[in-house]
């Protein structure tokens, strides 16, 4: 069996080494690269088979944000940022540029292994890996299709990329319409780690990114609704 692949992009080598050494140790193959032109070099090698990307934000050139959008164009593996930066503002920043998690410089290796496990557990089950909702039927939600057994989400008929994260947020929502979902409901079931006061915002901004790319109008949603003081739901 193969070791998954995981990409690490920091222009500090000393990270870079240190985290080498905390995912072989947890048997993961790894690959580095010193810029995020790097990575999207390595990215697009047929040989590479990255399964996640964890990048450096504040690299020179091309940072770890345009990096996440540049991959994004071409690859749904997830991407974890690496960053030193822990205002929310910053980590609002990181979710719009497509990544799935955000690790506050420093770290513990505990920690570190600990994000990946689970980006990667979600990622396999949202690429079909895991046979949980293979037999589910297609969800219809106005102009907006789920194809629960693909994971493919259409917009008009036309593809729509989702993170992984994103996806599970409308899935979960897809199935229990009408339901009113609070933010500690939807991230404890959808990121599968206890709740926290600053979970609230990550979970606004992935709802805002939905929106922004199933809505008409994000402005003013007809499909996620806020329901002041309580939650989400979807019509």
């Amino acid at each position: 069996m193969k070791a998954t692949t995981i990409l690490i992009a920091d222009d500090s080598r000393e990270i870079r080494d240190v985290v080498r050494i905390m995912l072989e140790s947890e048997g993961y193959r790894v690959l580095e690269a010193a810029s995020g032109e790097e990575t999207l070099e390595l990215a697009q090698n047929p040989n590479s088979l990255v399964a996640l990307y964890i990048l450096d934000v504040m690299m020179p050139g091309m940072d770890g944000f345009e990096t996440c959008r540049s991959l994004r164009r071409f690859t749904h593996a997830p991407v974890l940022f690496l960053t030193a930066k822990s205002q929310d503002s910053d980590k609002a920043d990181g979710f719009s540029s497509g990544g799935d998690d955000y690790l506050v410089k420093p770290f513990s290796s505990t920690e570190l292994v600990a994000r990946v496990q689970a980006i990667l557990r979600r990622y396999f089950v949202y690429q079909g890996k895991d046979a949980e909702h293979s037999d589910q039927e297609d969800l219809f939600l106005d102009n907006v299709q789920i194809r629960a057994r693909t994971n493919e989400v259409l917009r008009d008929g036309k593809p729509v990329y989702l993170t992984d994260i994103e996806y599970r947020i409308l899935l979960l929502m897809a199935r229990n319409r009408k339901r009113i979902f609070t933010a500690q409901e939807l991230y404890e079931s959808v990121w599968n780690e206890p709740y926290l006061y600053t979970s609230n915002n990550t979970v606004m901004v992935h709802i805002r990114n939905l929106r922004k790319k199933l809505e008409q109008d994000p402005q003013n949603p007809r499909l996620i609704k806020n329901i002041w003081g309580k939650g989400y739901r979807i019509e």
